[in-house]
């Protein structure tokens, strides 16, 4: 599971620089906290996730595992859609798809933590 999240996290990588890239191209920064949360949720902490997964094999062998990366790898989408969506708009329309998404993802991150610190050894 750990290199499976570490090739996912290398394609949210690649999404949030060429976001990155393409505002600085047209001045345009409306969509930095999509570029910033891209980075930091998809990239960064799905590698130190996947990781920990593959450096610990034993936290990766349950179902707790299974919840987190699929929790997370729902979540962030439906949450930079809706993020996307409520920052070209200029619209409120879209807050609740934006915390929808931002519950999986913190539901997948609770899940995470608590195999963590339940399983690590």
């Amino acid at each position: 599971m750990g290199i499976r999240m570490i090739k996912i996290s290398a394609v949210y990588f690649a999404i949030g620089m060429i976001l990155g890239y393409y505002m600085s191209i047209v001045h345009q920064y409306a969509l930095t906290p999509v570029h910033v949360h891209i980075n930091l949720l998809g990239w960064t902490s799905l590698t130190l996730a996947g990781l920990l997964y593959h450096l610990f094999p034993d936290i990766s062998r349950n179902m707790l595992t299974k919840i987190h990366v699929w929790l997370h790898n729902i979540g962030l989408p439906i949450m930079m859609i809706g993020l996307t969506l409520t920052l070209l708009l200029n619209t409120q329309t879209f807050i609740p798809v934006v915390a929808a998404g931002a519950t999986l993802v913190a539901i997948g991150v609770l899940v995470f933590v608590y195999n963590v610190v339940k399983n690590l050894k």
